[in-house]
């Protein structure tokens, strides 16, 4: 490939963009005036030779996956969910959050007793929902929803949530709490394999200046 050719990172919409760009703007990368509510999806950067993709989170490790993206930054959760075929190179420590089941008041005694059988839940991630059960021996009914979890319980569609969560204020505001955390999440940085291997010069020069940042932060 030539060195000409940009290259293109893949930056997820929401609240893993701000942190991603000012993140690199302090290893020298000035990604464009690059704003969550643009239309525009694609940013050019001529002077580092980059090209920024503002992508959905759920599309990040995707994009990279098949090529059109280099790099690109998103959550663990995602990573978690899809298992996508690519290399994970370096934990941003931002975006904090954690994957936990959640449920009203009286689920939390039926849940740790196991005095259920086939309890319902509704979740974005049935991928992590599915094998943290199937690991306890558990047998569950997941019902895929892509938001506004918190609903499922309050009206008997399922018994609990499995949720990514930050502070845990929604939960509070819906009358659910946090019954087991199943797993941390924080933003990575991930590759393409084969751009690794035919651009790892210039790849390699931003995973070092980010790792040492990171350092200086830690």
């Amino acid at each position: 490939m030539s060195q000409k050719e940009p290259l293109n990172i893949a930056l997820s919409k929401g609240k893993l963009l701000p942190p991603s760009i000012r993140l690199f703007k302090k290893i020298g990368i000035s990604p464009p005036d690059i704003k969550d509510e643009d239309r525009r999806l694609i940013f050019e950067d001529p002077a580092s030779n980059l090209r920024f993709l503002i992508i959905r989170p759920a599309d990040v490790a995707t994009y990279v996956e098949y090529g059109a993206a280099d790099l690109g930054v998103v959550g663990k959760d995602m990573l978690l969910e899809q298992e996508n075929d690519l290399y994970e190179l370096l934990d941003l420590h931002f975006g904090h959050c954690k994957i936990v089941v959640a449920g009203p008041e009286n689920m939390h005694d039926i849940y740790k007793d196991g005095r259920w059988y086939k309890l319902r839940v509704a979740t974005k991630y049935p991928r992590i929902t599915e094998d943290f059960f199937a690991r306890k021996g558990l047998e569950v009914e997941v019902i895929k929803l892509y938001g506004s979890m918190e609903i499922a319980p309050l009206v008997g569609l399922s018994h609990i949530i499995v949720d990514l969560i930050s502070t845990g204020r929604t939960l509070k505001e819906n009358n659910l709490s946090v019954i087991e955390v199943i797993s941390e999440s924080t933003a990575k940085l991930v590759a393409n394999r084969a751009s690794l291997k035919l651009k790892f010069g210039r790849i390699y020069d931003i995973v070092s200046s980010l790792e040492k940042v990171i350092k200086k932060k830690s």
